[in-house]
């Protein structure tokens, strides 16, 4: 068995890069295309298309035989996608900033690099950009699993006429940051309140009777860190380095399976695809037995809820709104008798969005 020389295996991943650089041409090529054949057609197009976009992922995670893992490949494949986009139209895309967040984080994941990104200080911005057509799409926290809801998104999506159109699910591992090079120089510490919570046996442990105080979000934490002697910050790496800043500790987070997830926000619905997600707001009287009959059709159809969260209404005292997260599209003529069937038992029935499954 003739094994080849260094130089050799040099030269035939030179030859590969060559094709490959070849193949992404014409896939930018084709990608122009689409585009001119969409303006030709649409007074105003949509160039992002969330189902199309899955559709692409779920055939490169089934097509991936190794050596690179599905996670990898998927990334790979996600900036290509990304950059062709940009090819038709740059996506502007808001987020809660400032930079170094983790919903920046998730923005980039779900968007690839070749957009906009827009950071802004406070959710109701995030969506007030979307609403108003400044930006395209938005993204914002919704759950995280130690702490669980973010009421203001919760709130917010109550009175907006957005859909959701995606998902992104992020591990969340917090960093300790400050421009001081020690740990006992720290006199006050900053984050996002739900970021201290999800820090605080860390904090109570190793940082015990220094000042805590919850800001906006842990950008904003950084950034304050890096003007002020003796100020640290609970954040990302990523945060670190936008704000030059120290990394004193790694992975503070009380659970080492720490995630939040995100909700993607845009003003046009998005088609089924097969392997979808619906979100519904839903309402009932305050009666005995109210909510049981609201939700039976799902069990009696066989119809998954992997989430439901309520919220105040603010319509009376005692009474409450309910998010609740379905397997299916609402779309799917297969599920419409059974959302009949709920619709029929709500006092306040809203679509709020159905979207592909992410491909992970």
């Amino acid at each position: 068995m003739n094994i080849p020389s260094l130089d050799q295996l040099r030269e035939q991943i030179d030859q590969l890069d060559a094709r490959l650089q070849q193949l992404i041409d014409e896939r930018a090529r084709l990608a122009q295309q689409v585009a001119r054949i969409k303006q030709a057609g649409e007074a105003d197009p949509a160039y992002y298309r969330p189902a199309r976009e899955a559709a692409v992922l779920r055939a490169v995670k089934a097509r991936n035989q190794g050596p690179l893992d599905d996670a990898t490949m998927l990334r790979l494949f996600r900036e290509l996608m990304s950059a062709c986009l940009a090819l038709e139209s740059r996506l502007k895309v808001a987020y809660l900033g400032p930079r170094g967040t983790f919903t920046e984080a998730a923005a980039l994941k779900h968007f690839g690099h070749s957009v906009d990104a827009c950071p802004h200080p406070t959710i109701d911005m995030v969506f007030r950009e979307v609403e108003s057509g400044a930006a395209h799409h938005g993204v914002v926290p919704v759950e995280n699993s130690t702490e669980g809801a973010v009421t203001h998104t919760l709130d917010r999506l109550l009175r907006s006429p957005l859909t959701i159109c995606g998902e992104v699910v992020l591990a969340v591992h917090h960093c300790l940051l400050s421009r001081e090079p020690d740990i006992g120089a720290i006199t006050r510490v900053r984050a996002h309140q739900q970021s201290l919570a999800q820090c605080r046996s860390w904090l109570d442990t190793r940082l015990a009777g220094r000042a805590q105080e919850a800001v906006s979000s842990n950008g904003e934490a950084a950034r304050l860190a890096a003007g002020q002697a003796g100020a640290a910050a609970i954040a990302s790496r990523q945060a670190a380095e936008v704000y030059d800043l120290q990394v004193l500790a790694e992975n503070i987070e009380d659970e080492p399976s720490n995630t939040t997830r995100f909700l993607v926000l845009g003003r046009e619905p998005v088609g089924v695809t097969g392997e979808d997600k619906s979100v519904l707001l839903l309402a009932t009287g305050n009666e005995p037995g109210a909510l049981h009959r609201l939700l039976a059709p799902f069990a009696e159809h066989g119809v998954g809820l992997s989430r439901i969260e309520s919220r105040p209404s603010r319509r009376s005292a005692w009474d409450y709104n309910f998010f609740v997260d379905m397997e299916g599209h609402a779309e799917d003529p297969a599920l419409r008798p059974m959302l009949a069937a709920v619709q029929r038992q709500a006092s306040l029935f809203r679509v709020l969005g159905a979207y592909p499954v992410p491909v992970l």
